[in-house]
């Protein structure tokens, strides 16, 4: 039986004001592997960076602190190979008070509407599902979001057989590569810009804006 690998990565936080440094969304980004060629290639590429610039620490590719040389050679090392990226938006002020009366209950709201939508259409009842994010937060919290993720592919998957994880960025490439696409995304839809998103755009599969057709803002 095939098993789909599925990588996660967020972007925004959980500041539901109008203060400075406050996103206006929270965006849950997916990638879904046939294989793990693409992360493979971001080792070799990593390496290859490491000895031209003489790199002696331990240090992931992380696309808000990388620079534009290497977001380049990041971005071309994705556009070769073939994965698929689904992303669900939430427009923070659109949601109901009672939907972000925590950060878990709202995490894992995006979680679910997220899963819903993408699992049916990349698995099937007789394959096996790996789902890996990238985790957050100190140890107590880590622990509360991968319970809500692991609740949440319980509750949404076609195949019974399946495994969640919590993971360090730096100890899985996949996770570096969803938080590129992350990213790309992030900057369309926070600022307007989308030069790095044309470049993964052809591996979008779906954009989900959840309170797109919502009017009222609650703060």
């Amino acid at each position: 039986m095939p098993r789909i690998s599925v990588f996660a990565d967020e972007s925004g936080n959980f500041d539901f004001s109008r203060k400075q440094g406050a996103s206006r969304y929270f965006i849950l980004t997916t990638i879904a592997c046939p294989s793990f060629q693409v992360g493979d290639a971001l080792l070799r590429l990593r390496r290859e960076i490491a000895w031209e610039e003489g790199l002696g620490t331990d240090s992931e590719f992380h696309a808000t602190t990388d620079t534009q040389a290497v977001r380049d050679r990041v971005f071309d090392v994705l556009r070769a190979h073939e994965f698929r990226v689904d992303a669900t938006i939430l427009e923070k002020a659109k949601a109901n008070p009672h939907t972000r009366s925590t950060e878990d209950r709202f995490y894992k709201l995006a979680w679910w509407l997220h899963m819903k939508h993408v699992a049916p259409r990349i698995v099937r009842a007789r394959d096996e599902l790996f789902v890996v994010g990238a985790s957050l937060g100190v140890k107590k919290k880590r622990a509360l979001m991968h319970d809500a993720v692991k609740d949440v592919i319980r509750q949404v998957s076609p195949t019974t057989s399946f495994r969640t994880a919590s993971w360090n960025a730096h100890s899985e490439p996949c996770l570096q590569v969803a938080d590129y696409c992350c990213w790309a995304l992030s900057r369309k839809w926070e600022k307007g810009d989308d030069r790095s998103y044309a470049l993964i755009q052809d591996k979008v599969r779906s954009e989900f804006d959840v309170f797109r057709s919502g009017t009222t803002m609650y703060y």
